[in-house]
């Protein structure tokens, strides 16, 4: 396929474009429709077509002969189990999940909270959701009581599906009591409780409201896949909101499977021989998108790990997972990449695996600041391809396309250009578009390609609010960024990463590509803090790669050089400080927004999504002896 044809056709002609698309995916009834758009931008994408995602995941490949084909690799070091599920197994276990959900009362439209750790069983509830028109809603594991409570309560959801534990760097979180806790918090109240019982910790179950996974499916019958109208919500993913209140973003069902059949063949480049790895978690878009749904709707094998990328049982885990499982590609936040550098600076423990099956990994989720990318270069020798996406698009919007002929090459510091139906524009704050390389707001130009959510679950003008409201006639990414001549966008960093330093306003997102590429820093973020003679003057919170030998004043004289080398002494970067962790959500990305809050002596909420709570407070110390010294 031609880029510059195949882009073209999808802004200028997309109503046939995206028709064409959706000639790649099978339909009970295929659309003649492809986008309805009125005057006011409310439009959606194949308005008369009918389809089951499960089917398209699932029963389809049975049906054309390779039921025996590995859907997922099934990989826990946490748990110490490995195990390999085809395509047929696939289709039983989750056949008879739905006809146990219809058993139970669930059906089409009804909402369904999976609460699970990243176990098949998460999967089979998800596709067997599918199944049967049941909308499910995916909340991690271990979350927060009062957090799930508001999720139900919010969903309405009928049933819970959850498991006894989950397991943490070794440490076992029970989640019954969670769950327990969350329902009795919520004003609504789930019909049922289904509990996947792990050996490690059982949970006591209740007479009346629980059940086992055991003894739930043996109630259920195999049923087949009921016929779902294109638009018809598929799924609610939660994300966070700065009102505190989360936002369900909506997924539908015909517009996200052709979307993902695109993304995971034209942009990922694999196919339904490939073995293919997003090391994420099902609770986040990646998770629904790259794991479950992109991978097998294309007949592919999918790495489902319950794991992380250290100490699981060494900084190699990554490494043996390919090895073992002949992955041709890979997808995973640059965070994980660190950790495992920060762990074995010298890539050493790659010597241990074959890796050549691996064609190129794909970065995504935040920065990938650029002595990270030659780090991974060098030590794999394959393509590192950083691309960009949010939980409210479901599938990338700047990416090489890397199963098209002569993919755009990549450009270090870019997520490369924008992949079919995404018309990006960088505006000013009054609205009008930039000029190149023109630092401004990254908005998408309506409307917006199947496959992103157009709405938040039971909140229509929220969805307005937040994200169409800025720029009349765009989505508002909420990043900042520019596109070069050549038309690669580079992003900066969320809007609210620039601070003003005596009217000057720079990127702490430039300033932590400096820092980073010091040779003892595994990894860093830098935050404003107040001034009064400056307004804000920006501060370092560096993590050491476990073999560093320097000295903090070292350390702190040889990256203020560096920063004032490179952006100069009006960056006013002076002080540096050296800390164990930095706290990140559960996917790895630094919580940056918090950090600005806790700098500015500003109230927080702690996200739900935080790796480790007690983080902040070690932050908040640090902050307070900076002001007061």
């Amino acid at each position: 396929m031609d880029y510059p044809r195949q882009y073209h056709d999808s802004l200028h002609n997309s109503g046939s474009y995206w028709l064409q698309q959706a000639e790649n995916i099978s339909w009970y009834k295929r659309p003649s429709i492809g986008l309805r758009n009125d005057s006011d931008n409310n439009y959606s994408w194949f308005d008369d077509g009918q389809l089951n995602t499960c089917y398209l995941a699932v029963d389809r490949h049975v049906e054309q002969g390779r039921g025996e084909h590995v859907a997922f690799y099934y990989d826990s070091p946490a748990a110490g189990v490995k195990q390999k599920i085809s395509y047929l197994q696939l289709q039983e276990q989750v056949s008879v999940f739905a006809g146990a959900m219809l058993e139970m009362g669930v059906s089409k439209g009804d909402r369904v909270i999976i609460y699970m750790p990243m176990i098949p069983q998460a999967a089979v509830a998800m596709l067997a959701c599918a199944r049967i028109g049941a909308v499910h809603s995916v909340v991690f594991g271990g979350f927060a009581a009062n957090e799930l409570a508001v999720r139900i309560d919010d969903a309405q959801a009928k049933l819970i599906v959850t498991a006894s534990c989950g397991i943490e760097f070794e440490k076992v979180i029970a989640y019954k009591p969670l769950v327990d806790k969350a329902i009795s918090l919520a004003e609504h109240k789930p019909k049922k409780t289904v509990v996947m019982q792990r050996e490690m910790l059982p949970a006591t179950l209740d007479d009346v409201g629980d059940v086992s996974w055991e003894e739930f499916v043996r109630n259920g019958e195999a049923t087949p896949c009921v016929v779902m109208d294109s638009n018809d919500p598929l799924y609610i993913l939660y994300t966070s909101g700065t009102t505190g209140k989360p936002k369900g973003i909506v997924r539908d069902n015909g517009g996200h499977a052709v979307a993902l059949k695109l993304a995971f063949n034209g942009i990922y480049g694999m196919g339904e021989n490939d073995v293919w790895w997003a090391a994420s978690d099902i609770g986040w878009v990646v998770g629904h998108s790259f794991i479950v749904y992109g991978p097998l709707i294309c007949g592919a094998s999918s790495v489902f790990y319950e794991g992380k990328p250290i100490r699981s049982p060494d900084a190699g885990a990554f490494w043996r997972v390919i090895s073992e499982y002949k992955v041709n590609s890979m997808m995973c936040a640059p965070t994980a990449f660190r950790a495992i550098r920060k762990e074995d600076s010298q890539g050493s423990l790659v010597a241990k695996y074959d890796l050549k099956s691996l064609r190129w990994v794909f970065v995504a989720g935040e920065k990938l600041d650029s002595s990270t990318y030659q780090w991974l270069k060098d030590i794999l020798q394959v393509p590192i391809l950083d691309h960009w996406w949010q939980t409210e698009t479901g599938w990338p919007m700047t990416s090489p396309m890397m199963g098209w002929d002569n993919p755009c090459a990549a450009r270090l510091g870019s997520t490369n250009k924008c992949t079919p139906g995404y018309d990006i524009r960088v505006l000013s704050e009054e609205g009008a578009e930039v000029g190149s390389n023109q630092v401004g707001n990254i908005c998408l130009k309506l409307p917006l390609p199947p496959g992103v959510s157009t709405s938040i679950w039971n909140q229509p003008e929220r969805y307005k609010q937040a994200y169409l409201a800025a720029f009349n006639g765009y989505y508002h990414t909420g990043d900042g960024g520019y596109k070069d001549e050549d038309g690669y966008i580079y992003i900066t960093g969320r809007t609210d990463d620039v601070i003003n330093v005596s009217g000057h306003r720079l990127s702490t997102g430039e300033m932590e590509e400096v820092v980073s590429s010091h040779s003892d820093i595994a990894e860093c973020a830098v935050i404003a803090v107040n001034c009064s003679l400056k307004g804000q003057i920006p501060i370092g919170l560096v993590v050491l790669k476990t073999d560093a030998n320097i000295s903090d004043n070292q350390l702190q004289t040889e990256l203020v050089a560096k920063v004032r080398a490179q952006i100069g002494a009006l960056a006013c970067f002076k002080d540096v400080f050296v800390v164990q962790r930095l706290p990140k959500t559960r996917s790895g990305k630094i919580l940056r927004a918090v950090l600005r809050k806790i700098a500015a002596h500003q109230p927080y909420q702690i996200p739900a999504t935080i790796d480790d709570p007690a983080i902040l407070e070690e932050i908040e110390v640090l902050l307070t002896q900076y002001y007061t010294r």
